[in-house]
């Protein structure tokens, strides 16, 4: 039986698996080596829980050295990327920067071919003596670490403590030596032979080919158990069932295999909607046309690219959770208010049926002299037919009509207040949706903190006890250049568009704003110059991409003069209206609004 490399990408759904194997780590270690062996730490920042950046210094330059134990992407390699911290430190940073801040790097180990890579400083105790400090790098999914030791191995403190409740095995505490994990014994590719690994491979008989090269194999990830296993037999099937030619082709596959691990060549693999699907050190067939190999300089830029934009969004959810909750919670609600306030509109709008009860009530009282629960007479209003008018026993007939027509004047009263709820209720619901676009493409803690204040400043959001109120300096807009010299700002959030709109921009500046969608204020600055087409055009492109239309083509984008944008009374933050307008349709693209967004 033979399963296709395509029906294995269907089984992953196109997810990849992403996994930083022991080669490419071994790999981005020999790349460490060559640039900051040597270096001295400047600076140590823990942007989050599970993250570490130490700055480096060396006589060519600074490099950053970023570690993740993030269970999603754990991870240790150069960054370009600079990471917001926290206002205060944690306490493992303190740590840190108190031990390590001065030391130098002395060497870079790997653990054979597993997941841990070892960093030996240089550095000093408290009292000056010359001591040794080391980080661990653990890369192992979900239990993945960074560990501080003493000069002796002793645990000074990890950014994951595992105590017995956690880990019958091994404990991570302060306090306790400091012992490696237990290991797997697999093949090593730069030191077993071809012919011994290819023999163990072939006496996993019941297994599948690409299952049984993971399982032999040391340091691989899936993705290259399943292209040994694509090029040998060009899809996967059980072990057993090889041919001897199969064989043989495993044999030579497995020397091409040790061969490009000594040559190794860093690929991000793309597919069809998923441009970081995975990568690998060989380029990767076993997609054919579905995928694209894109060939890196080094593997640490490789895995910076990679994970960067994956860790953003998750970095936002993670620091605005509570934010996408209340959210959430305030759209449910404020729909199921306009839900209830419609079903009432319904009801009052069948109040002319209260009113003829309570004229012909009112018209019939001198035949009812009893209390009933209700009263037959002639529908004066419909050819005097007969109807029977509902009552409450308990009052007379005079009462039941007054009663009538107290419930007419409710719903007639209703219906105007209700007109009035429901379209407050609209407009809350376009800006809750507003605010969670906003909050969706926010990037940095700063920018989470505003949209916090906002919905604080609306009443959304409780203010904190005891919290300083004093506010930080607004952050601002985002800057782009058209290809043709034009300034282009975006709000970064509705105040922000406020102000932008409304205080910003000057009368002959153009305003623009994807149609009838949540998106960001976006403003061509004219300086007294007529506004080109290509700069509408190019600003069109950066709106519809700070917008909720982002991942959408042919979006229409609305485009006007600044003064013929006008703020409605009692408008929430970001609520503005036009009436004279042009209309363009434009597809946002990632690659434009990066070229033209501003390095200032």
């Amino acid at each position: 039986m033979c399963q296709s490399a395509a029906d294995n990408t269907d089984n992953n759904n196109l997810r990849g698996n992403m996994a930083l194997d022991g080669l490419t780590l071994g790999f981005i270690k020999n790349e460490l080596a060559d640039y900051i062996i040597g270096s001295k730490v400047e600076k140590v920042h823990q942007p989050s829980k599970q993250e570490l950046v130490l700055l480096l210094r060396t006589r060519n330059g600074a490099y950053r050295l970023y570690f993740s134990a993030d269970g999603q992407s754990p991870r240790v390699h150069l960054t370009s990327h600079n990471f917001e911290n926290p206002k205060t430190p944690p306490m493992l940073c303190m740590m840190l920067r108190k031990r390590l801040v001065g030391a130098n790097l002395v060497s870079v180990e790997q653990v054979g071919n597993d997941r841990i890579l070892i960093f030996t400083f240089d550095g000093t105790t408290e009292i000056g003596d010359r001591t040794k400090y080391y980080i661990v790098c653990e890369i192992m999914a979900q239990k993945s670490n960074i560990i501080f030791l003493d000069e002796n191995k002793k645990i000074l403190d990890a950014v994951k403590r595992i105590d017995e409740t956690k880990s019958s095995v091994r404990e991570i505490l302060p306090g306790l030596n400091y012992e490696l994990p237990p290991m797997l014994s697999k093949c090593n590719l730069f030191t077993d032979s071809t012919e011994e690994i290819t023999s163990k491979i072939l006496l996993q008989s019941s297994k599948m080919l690409s299952k049984a090269v993971l399982d032999i194999v040391g340091g691989i990830s899936p993705i290259i158990g399943r292209e040994i296993a694509y090029r040998t037999v060009f899809c996967d099937k059980q072990v057993s069932l090889l041919s001897e030619i199969e064989k043989e082709r495993l044999l030579n596959e497995i020397q091409n295999l040790i061969s490009s691990a000594k040559r190794p060549k860093p690929y991000k693999i793309s597919v069809p909607d998923n441009d970081t699907f995975d990568f690998s050190f060989l380029n990767i067939r076993q997609y054919g046309t579905e995928a694209k190999n894109t060939e890196y300089n080094s593997f640490c830029e490789l895995v910076d690219d990679f994970y960067y934009e994956k860790d953003k969004e998750l970095r936002v959810k993670r620091k605005a959770g509570d934010l996408f909750k209340l959210l959430s919670n305030a759209t449910e609600r404020t729909s199921r208010k306009i839900n209830n306030r419609r079903a009432e509109l319904e009801k009052s709008e069948k109040r002319d049926e209260l009113r003829i009860f309570a004229e012909l009530l009112t018209a019939n009282q001198y035949k009812f002299t009893q209390k009933q629960s209700s009263y037959d007479v002639e529908n004066y209003y419909d050819n005097n037919k007969m109807l029977t008018v509902p009552a409450d026993p308990a009052l007379t007939c005079q009462q039941n009509a007054q009663k009538y027509f107290k419930d007419y004047k409710k719903a007639a009263n209703a219906e105007k207040m209700l007109h009035s709820l429901i379209f407050e209720g609209e407009q809350e619901l376009i800006y809750l949706d507003s605010v969670l676009d906003n909050l969706s493409r926010a990037e940095t803690e700063k920018e989470i903190g505003e949209i916090r204040q906002e919905l604080q400043d609306g009443g959304y959001l409780k203010f904190r006890k005891n919290a300083k109120q004093k506010r930080e300096k607004a952050l601002p807009p985002l800057e782009f250049t058209s290809s043709d010299g034009f300034r282009i700002l975006v709000g970064r959030n509705n105040v922000q568009n406020d102000i932008l709109t409304l205080k910003t921009a000057k009368n002959y500046d153009m305003w623009l704003h994807v149609s009838k969608q949540s998106g960001s204020h976006t403003v061509i600055c004219s300086d007294n110059r007529e506004i080109s087409e290509n700069a509408i055009l190019e600003a069109a492109i950066i709106a519809a991409y700070h917008s909720k239309s982002v991942s959408s083509s042919s979006v229409a984008v609305d485009y006007t003069l600044i003064k013929n944008v006008k703020k409605p009374a009692g408008g929430k933050p970001g609520k503005v209206i036009y009436e004279t307008y042009n209309t363009v349709y434009v597809t946002p693209e990632k690659e434009i609004v990066e070229k033209l967004k501003s390095k200032t």
